[in-house]
């Protein structure tokens, strides 16, 4: 299951996963064009695919979208929580509308999305869960304030819920990217561009095809002793 499965890294993350063997669900909150395209790419990889449309933010579509999974498919191997939303400002003048559309957005759904998976989870004693944060989320960014505390938040809540579903055999972890060729920093050009290219020492943006090959080693056997973990997949732009 692929939050945000619809297009940009969410799109990448289901291709890939669709490629290496996985039955696939996305889910989107409202392009229905670039779902259907999106299950057209996944159908031809796999065979077979499904999207629910719905927002993350509400946490009861979130518990029924689990359970409409589970029910159909018989089980959920793999949840990950792509969906989110950024609405830039100065912090002098963020609104309380933006702060709690991309806390809720970013941090509650993903939260109700691992409340409701990890139950099906526990029971069948095997699960991976990848949360895909921010290198803004790690190293802060001028502008961005509530977006950087909604993916900061994310981290702490996947060490947690980590040490939490250890022992039924659930792991969880992130992937925190970079700076990404996607829609959303399609806009970005020019000089600005440019310095941000800059502190890159890869000197490129990545690509989502990058991000979701990491989202797959995650959630595969090959990762099978990583648990609590923030893989950074950023070109070297933030190193700890």
């Amino acid at each position: 299951m692929v939050t945000g499965g619809s297009r940009g890294i969410g799109r990448a993350c289901a291709l890939a996963l669709a490629r290496a063997g996985a039955r696939v669900v996305i889910t989107y909150a409202g392009n229905e064009a670039a779902a259907q395209e999106t299950l057209s790419l996944l159908e031809k990889a796999s065979g077979q695919a499904r999207a629910l449309k719905f927002d993350v933010s509400d946490t009861g579509a979130c518990q029924a979208a689990v359970e409409q999974v589970v029910k159909e498919l018989g089980r959920l191997d793999v949840l990950v929580n792509n969906a989110g939303v950024a609405v830039d400002g100065l912090v002098m003048r963020v609104k309380d509308a933006d702060w709690d559309l991309q806390l809720d957005t970013n941090l509650k759904g993903p939260f109700a999305l691992i409340r409701a998976a990890c139950r099906p989870m526990m029971k069948q004693r095997s699960g991976a869960i990848v949360n895909i944060t921010s290198v803004v989320g790690e190293m802060g960014n001028a502008g961005q304030a509530a977006y950087s505390a909604s993916k900061a938040g994310m981290i702490g809540l996947t060490r947690s819920v980590a040490r939490e579903l250890a022992s039924r055999n659930i792991r969880v972890n992130a992937v925190s990217p970079g700076f990404v060729d996607t829609d959303m920093t399609a806009k970005i050009g020019g000089e600005v561009r440019q310095r941000l290219l800059q502190g890159i020492p890869l000197e490129r943006l990545g690509t989502a095809e990058e991000v979701a090959s990491a989202v797959v080693f995650l959630a595969s056997d090959l990762a099978s002793y990583i648990t609590g973990e923030v893989l950074k997949v950023n070109g070297g732009m933030y190193m700890e």
